[in-house]
């Protein structure tokens, strides 16, 4: 592993790749906590995470979506939905037909713990 620890700006995907390879590499390889190597790796997952923030935005999503994204990770279903804001707004809100109020964030948020900017 080269252990070089002069950096430079990512211009571009030819340095991306080569930065993400070698931070790959210290995956199989973990370096010891405050050592040049450690440093390194830190460094370039910073490098990494600005190049994907520049090059590749996420569009701010759907409350719907982010909703969906909850329900699947928290093992939810549209009737557990349903009994937190009620069955038809359940449906109309998983088919986009309604926003949900903020009634109804606040309850989510309470009753399953999403932060409340995630759903509005």
């Amino acid at each position: 592993m080269n252990l070089d620890t002069t950096l430079r700006p990512l211009r571009g995907e030819a340095d991306f790749d080569a930065a993400l390879q070698e931070y790959e590499g210290y995956f199989d390889n973990e370096p010891k906590p405050d050592t040049a190597s450690s440093y390194r790796f830190e460094v370039l997952g910073l490098l990494l995470a600005k190049y994907e923030e520049d090059h590749y935005p996420v569009a701010p999503q759907n409350p719907a979506d982010a909703l969906v994204q909850v329900m699947e990770a928290k093992g939810k279903t549209q009737s557990d939905l349903a009994a937190v804001i009620g069955a038809p707004r359940a449906s109309e809100v998983l088919k986009r037909k309604r926003s949900l109020s903020l009634e109804q964030v606040r309850k989510i948020r309470t009753k399953w713990g999403v932060p409340a900017d995630a759903l509005i």
